[in-house]
């Protein structure tokens, strides 16, 4: 940890990159929603099907903008890791299919070695990436500038956010080329540097939630649906910043075997979550607090109907506004944690940040 002359914390760039997150989303909602509310983004016509190819973080964005598309523009969509995209022998490449490359640096190794398999096929491609004229944004027809600016931290957040941003933006204007209403989720977007601005509020309970969890060795992180991309994205986001072992799962999978972790006297349960419980979700982190009782945390949601020992919200309605705010809380919680262990946030031992 970084002091100043007096005393006091510095900021880490990790912190500070936080931090311009309102400032971010909100610049670009003005880059790419005109004022008649219509989205300036170049697509192809007659995609009925997407393919989104990604590595790290892009792919936890890649696999949450795949639920998106499904359930706005209805169009059929699918995560692959860049690296097992890699290992297929072919690949889906009719005319109404469109590979999405999403990479912050738009130098990711793999992920570019993916676009040029797909380009052996003839497919569309459209990239999203925070540097523009890079590889990848040279390679592909179509292209998305996450307009994020410089990320100096290794642990990816505003890139991150930024990207979520881009993609619901896209699955908006597929939905839109579909004759789908738009209105209300475009009204909605509006409010995210807003609910960002709140969320940096909780900062203070974050921090005293860290302080717990920095004392625990394993740490399961839970979902179901839309959330489980974020679940991924805050196992990997405390992994790589405070080096401790972090899983990731759905919760009904969860039940099914990998629970026995909850043995270990040294585990803590997280359940994130941007909508309401659900009664099988319930019924599932009931069960677990009942066989291993481990400290529960419930984070992105209220709720009377599990014992939790911790409980982080931000007052939401809208699921995919939320997803912004949680996003926004797993990453500080990230920082705080490693920062009570001692960690170098900026540069996490052994890794490197290709492109800033």
């Amino acid at each position: 940890m970084i002091f100043d002359l007096f005393g006091k914390r510095k900021k880490s760039c990790m912190e500070q990159e936080i931090f311009e997150q309102a400032e971010i989303t909100q610049n670009i909602l003005d880059a790419y929603i005109n004022q008649n509310g219509e989205i300036d983004i170049e697509v192809p016509d007659g995609i009925n099907r997407i393919i989104l190819v990604a590595s790290g973080s892009s792919y936890h964005c890649a696999r949450y903008a795949a639920e998106l598309f499904g359930s706005i523009a209805k169009i059929e969509a699918h995560a692959v890791y860049s690296s097992e995209f890699l290992l297929e022998s072919t690949i889906a490449h009719s005319s109404d299919v469109l590979y999405i490359f999403i990479t912050q640096s738009g130098e990711t190794t793999d992920t570019n070695s993916a676009l040029e398999k797909a380009k052996e096929f003839g497919v569309k491609t459209l990239c999203i990436t925070n540097k523009e004229n890079s590889t990848i944004w040279n390679a592909t027809e179509y292209k998305v500038a996450c307009k994020a600016g410089e990320e100096c931290s290794i642990a990816a957040t505003k890139s991150f956010t930024a990207q979520l941003l881009c993609t619901t933006l896209l699955a908006l204007k597929f939905a839109k080329t579909k004759g789908i209403d738009i209105y209300d989720y475009i009204f909605d977007l509006k409010t995210i540097p807003s609910y960002i601005e709140k969320t940096y509020l909780l900062q203070p309970k974050i921090k005293q939630f860290a302080r717990f969890l920095s004392k625990y060795k394993n740490i399961v992180i839970t979902a179901d649906g839309f959330s489980y991309a974020l679940a991924k994205e805050a196992s990997l986001k405390i992994k790589e910043t405070s080096y401790i072992n972090v899983i990731s799962s759905i919760l009904g999978e969860f039940m099914h075997g990998h629970v026995a972790i909850l043995n270990n006297n040294r585990s803590v349960l997280i359940y994130i979550l941007n909508d309401n419980l659900t009664y099988t979700a319930t019924k599932n982190l009931n069960k677990i607090k009942e066989s291993y009782n481990p400290p529960i945390a419930v984070i992105g949601n209220r709720t009377n109907q599990v014992k939790s020992t911790y409980n982080i919200n931000i007052d939401c309605e809208k699921p995919i506004i939320k997803t912004f705010c949680i996003a926004v809380i797993i990453q500080l919680l990230a920082l705080e944690t490693a920062l009570k262990l001692h960690r170098n946030v900026d540069k996490p031992h052994g890794l490197n940040k290709v492109v800033k």
